[in-house]
């Protein structure tokens, strides 16, 4: 049985260190603490953080080359902007209270009239009044003054006298529903490595060897210094534990020419967002969503510690 005052004499303080942030894209490295809780985080990220998409489709009319199910699919799988996420509910969590909403409904109306293809994209999408920020990525960008046009995503090509017409029902949910609810195009994290280079065994290769030695790692984490004539470490975050250098320092005979291994307390982070929402957001909500659960956790041991405390007295 571990106490109360146990647990906490020996957590840990993670540490974070911000190196890029874009609404687009993050870096960051997570220090002091163990890869369970890194792969957590990362985890929190992919299926926990709330967004919004298109999960119903009402098909009214479609003469388009594409069957109903599979334009549905494609419509789901538009990124649509969840800033205003926390204004809905889900459906299995409405009670019936006046103001609660679980649909955000957008319209797509079209018909070709002109002899050459015709592109029906998000742009063409009419928003719901109630709810004007839940649209596409990049809705209608060349009609906002200062901002650079980004091309809206393509759902089907017309020819003429095709027609679609169609509800798209928006609702809230997460990426452990669906697919299409993930907020990351990319949440990875990888161990940093910690390289350590053998002077004594670099002193028995000439200089031939040093080059093909640095030239053996595909990612460049290695470079022969001309003036020194000394192999020196580039970037040691480069490594992706591939082990080429390794087979290059063994076919020398040199092996343990250079030491590598992976630091157990330290991740380096890379999040890229589909544009749902900006990547700090989407990193804030992965973290309030896992301290959530640590904190049941913990509540619950707690009250494990304290039963077994009330029982041991009785006996």
């Amino acid at each position: 049985m571990y106490s109360a005052n146990r647990r906490e004499s020996n957590a840990r303080q993670p540490r974070v260190q911000i190196r890029k942030l874009s609404p687009e894209y993050c870096e960051f490295v997570l220090s002091n603490t163990d890869c369970s809780m890194a792969n957590a985080l990362r985890r929190m990220m992919i299926a926990e953080v709330e967004t919004i998409a298109i999960d119903l489709v009402e098909i009214e009319n479609n003469t388009t080359v594409l069957n109903d199910e599979f334009l549905s699919h494609r419509l789901g799988l538009i990124p649509l902007v969840s800033n205003d996420c926390k204004l809905l509910k889900k459906p299995f969590e409405a009670t019936g209270e006046e103001g609660e909403v679980t649909d955000v409904v957008l319209t797509l109306d079209i018909k070709c009239t002109q002899d050459a293809t015709q592109y029906v994209t998000s742009d063409d999408f009419i928003l719901d009044p109630n709810f004007p920020s839940v649209q596409p990525i990049n809705y209608r960008m060349d009609e906002v003054p200062g901002q650079a046009a980004e091309k809206p995503i393509v759902i089907v090509k017309m020819r003429k006298g095709q027609e679609l017409s169609l509800r798209a029902i928006a609702r809230k949910g997460t990426g452990k529903d669906h697919a299409k609810w993930i907020p990351v195009a990319t949440a990875v994290f990888h161990y940093m490595p910690e390289i350590k280079i053998n002077e004594a065994l670099v002193d028995d290769l000439d200089e031939a060897q040093r080059l093909e030695f640095c030239k053996s790692d595909p990612s460049g984490t290695f470079r022969y210094n001309q003036v020194t004539r000394r192999i020196e470490i580039e970037d040691a975050e480069r490594y992706r534990y591939d082990g080429e250098c390794l087979i290059a320092a063994e076919e020398m005979g040199k092996p343990g020419l250079v030491e590598i291994r992976q630091k157990q307390d330290e991740f380096i982070f890379r999040v890229e967002s589909t544009g749902v929402l900006p990547t700090e957001a989407i990193i804030r909500q992965a973290v309030e969503n896992l301290m959530l659960r640590i904190n049941v956790l913990q509540d619950e041991l707690s009250k494990a510690d304290h039963q077994a405390g009330m029982e041991a007295l009785l006996i």
